[in-house]
């Protein structure tokens, strides 16, 4: 298939619009459209076509709760890290929708699948968790062309969340993702909104 200008535009608009959401609506997602949106993992790309990920749907309020208590202990900690200025700004910020968000999803690394037969990860064993960022990635893009917003919470205790949810001890949590419409559409990141840092552009260097 070749894809023409106007596929080209949205892709493009997509990206611009694709945005770390932390303000939702409480407004559930339809069934239909979360497995339409689970079912885009199966088009994200993986080192040797291992498929690492591990997806856990937390819809115990035990487990959210768990999740929960786990980023503000960790948020605190976090805080108290800088200084007495930048405490106050870091206070400000609002740096996870685990409350309000319909959804939460949390996602785990299988460090050794047996898909792939170890092909393409050898050398770079990371390589899994890379690949499990690029299903996050497609499942995040795939959202936003549905209108659903999707932020990635990552101020956590991983072991902690790990026993919660009673997962296998190996796996590696990556990512607890919270899925919902968004309170707010913004085409630019909440951290240059609230002033916490300066947009910046990629480095391409030359060798």
């Amino acid at each position: 298939m070749k894809f023409s200008t106007p596929h080209q535009d949205a892709f493009t608009e997509l990206l611009q619009w694709r945005r770390d959401v932390r303000h939702f609506k409480t407004d559930p997602i339809a069934p239909d459209l979360l497995e339409r949106i689970k079912a885009s993992l199966d088009h994200a790309p993986s080192v040797g076509n291992s498929r690492p990920w591990r997806m856990v749907h937390v819809t115990s309020a035990a487990g959210r709760r768990a999740i929960t208590r786990s980023f503000e202990e960790s948020n605190q900690a976090a805080c108290a890290r800088y200084d007495n200025d930048t405490q106050t700004a870091y206070q400000a910020l609002k740096l996870a929708g685990l409350k309000e968000a319909p959804v939460v999803l949390a996602v785990f690394t299988e460090p050794d699948p047996s898909e792939g037969r170890g092909l393409g990860r050898q050398t770079m064993p990371e390589t899994l968790t890379y690949s499990t960022v690029m299903a996050i990635h497609t499942l995040w893009l795939c959202c936003r062309t549905h209108n659903v917003g999707l932020g990635w919470v990552s101020i956590l205790d991983p072991d902690a969340v790990t026993a919660a949810l009673q997962v296998p001890d190996h796996w590696a949590l990556t990512a607890v993702l919270c899925l919902g419409y968004p309170a707010e559409e913004h085409d630019t990141p909440e951290l240059h909104r609230a002033g916490w840092q300066e947009d910046t552009k990629a480095e391409w260097l030359e060798r």
